[in-house]
């Protein structure tokens, strides 16, 4: 079957999430929002159904989201969040309501969609056919549109400026913290990655900015007064003011739209998410246009459940699943890791992705773990073999510490013990 040839309709929900995400990869995106931009005119503009909350950054995009996704929710409304990537089966991408569309429902609207995908399939727009990426927002778009919802929330995948959540102007343009990521694709500095981030603030917009590297403050605030977007910022306008934490959790005392507010209880952990919480309130404050009141602020984040965000998993041994994948990621992770949990010894059991700072993220974890267990991640091209990530401790051995290298040579994936 051609990557162009549609399955069956009588095709499996797995065999046709299998032929969509065989498309045009995701982490390949092409620079152009001219696919996306005809598949919504053929869908009549689904994009334009509800208002929308848009959110980039490097670090913390998806649990901001969810965190915006709750305060709405507790305001009453009814939500549609798109995010990426997904942990177990890609209906986790399209949510409304706070909960992830059905396998039947996801196959539903593709068939509904197909035509019109096929129709802009045709016309090899910047010569590619549609990616994955662009179609899943398509049909997220789409999936909105019928629901319909109050509001939409859109989690860039990546960058801002060409991606293909950025079919929409969004009223609400949220900004998370910025760092170096994704660099073949985004740029080299700081500032050029804030610059293509910052396409997502467009004309008569509100940018709720988070507290960022000054390299990307600049290109943040031109682009707010080239558009003539207004500006709320973490610091100025908006301040995590202190935290402690709790059981389960942590209790945080911010000071929002009307003043300071604490005791606020975040089922989460880690200073990195006690910010992302802040703004979040920002972010539904600025939609909103006037301040939460304590008992939504309350209900909605009280209500947050971020999968693989430090997330126990299991009690006896304690396991903790979380998504870092890069520097600044895992530094907050381990960080949030050694406040929360005091089980000893900390076992890392990890698998990584070769386009991302492998190097710096290996040291980071040698750094602090007592254990490293490295493995793979089997039918994926662009994962670390077990080898390729292999190469990287042993050169960190005698810069970090002493380090003991076992191999089990198991099938499919080998798998080693290093401590």
């Amino acid at each position: 079957m051609s990557s162009l040839q549609q399955p069956s309709r009588h095709a499996s929900h797995e065999e046709l999430v299998s032929w969509l995400i065989g498309r045009w990869p995701e982490s390949h995106p092409q620079p152009s929002l001219d696919r996306i931009g005809a598949l919504c005119d053929l869908l009549g503009e689904p994009q334009k159904a509800a208002p929308v909350i848009q959110i980039t950054g490097t670090n913390g995009k998806g649990s901001t989201a969810i965190m915006i996704e709750s305060l709405l929710r507790a305001m009453g409304l009814r939500t549609g969040r798109f995010s990426s990537p997904h942990l177990v089966d890609v209906t986790e991408r399209i949510s409304i309501d706070g909960e992830p569309i059905s396998g039947e429902r996801f196959d539903e609207i593709w068939w509904q969609i197909a035509p019109m995908v096929e129709m802009v399939d045709a016309q090899l727009l910047g010569g590619v056919p549609m990616t994955f990426f662009e179609v899943i927002t398509g049909m997220a778009y789409a999936a909105f549109a019928d629901a319909p919802v109050d509001v939409m929330i859109m989690e860039v995948g990546m960058g801002g400026q060409w991606d293909a959540t950025n079919v929409a102007d969004a009223q609400i343009a949220v900004v998370t913290p910025i760092s170096l990521d994704h660099t073949h694709l985004l740029g080299d500095t700081i500032a050029e990655i804030a610059g293509e981030k910052s396409g997502i603030i467009k004309p008569g917009s509100v940018a709720v900015l988070a507290g960022q590297p000054p390299e990307a403050v600049q290109p943040l605030i031109a682009r707010c007064l080239e558009v003539g977007a207004a500006m709320v910022r973490e610091g100025v306008d908006f301040a995590l003011l202190g935290r402690q934490p709790a059981v389960g959790g942590q209790l945080l005392r911010i000071d929002a739209a009307d003043g300071p507010m604490g005791d606020i209880f975040l089922p989460l952990f880690g200073m990195h998410m006690a910010h992302n919480a802040v703004l979040a309130v920002a972010a539904v404050e600025a939609f909103r246009g006037a301040a939460l009141s304590g008992e939504v602020i309350s209900e909605g984040l009280g209500a947050v459940q971020a999968p693989a965000r430090l997330e126990p998993i299991s009690t006896e041994p304690l396991v903790v699943l979380d998504t870092a994948h890069n520097p600044q990621g895992v530094a907050v992770t381990l960080a949030g890791l050694r406040e929360a949990f005091t089980a000893q010894p900390l076992i890392g059991v990890v698998a990584m992705m070769r386009d991302k700072a492998v190097d710096e993220v290996m040291e980071l974890l040698a750094d602090q773990l007592d254990t490293i267990v490295v493995t793979t991640m089997t039918d994926i091209p662009r994962a670390l073999s077990v080898d390729e990530i292999t190469v990287v401790v042993r050169q960190l051995i005698l810069r970090v510490r002493s380090i003991w290298l076992v191999v089990w040579p198991r099938e499919p994936a080998r798998t080693l013990l290093y401590w």
